[in-house]
């Protein structure tokens, strides 16, 4: 078992590397990650969809997490990290195509120390699984009288 540790890193890989580019996700599918594995633990996450923006969260109230693959630093750039994607589950598929791939509690142990291979834990999670909202921007007062 691999020795495990939380850590603080910067979310998005180093733009030195990629043409100025920070890229904050990695498409999972077909790719092997036999080392650098991280979890980003989680209650929710945020969906942009045009003008409006949704957060997603589990119908059951629990907490998940979010699969990951941490980068040393390199340079003057610190420890970061990616998410990685799978396809929408039928809740998400509505408003974006993609989202990260979600973690059980429960496996977060096989994610870690690489005893389950990773096409059977990053996949698109069952229907019923999230409840979406609506997040309502409140409109900015400009003048305020008292």
């Amino acid at each position: 078992m691999a020795e495990i540790e939380m850590i603080e890193a910067i979310w998005g890989s180093n733009p030195q590397f990629s043409d100025g580019i920070s890229y904050e996700f990695i498409r999972a599918e077909g790719k092997r990650f036999p080392s650098n594995r991280c979890l980003v633990p989680a209650s929710e996450f945020h969906i942009r969809n045009g003008e409006k923006k949704f957060r997603a969260f589990r119908q059951d109230g629990n907490f998940f997490y979010l699969a990951g693959f941490w980068e040393p630093p390199m340079g003057s750039w610190p420890v970061s990290y990616r998410i990685l994607t799978v396809d929408a589950n039928p809740e998400v598929i509505r408003y974006q195509a993609r989202h990260g791939a979600i973690i059980e509690r429960r496996a977060a142990q096989e994610w870690l120390d690489f005893t389950v291979p990773e096409e059977e834990l990053l996949v698109t999670p069952p229907a019923g699984m999230f409840a979406l909202e609506e997040i309502l921007t409140q409109p900015v007062l400009t003048n305020l009288a008292f």
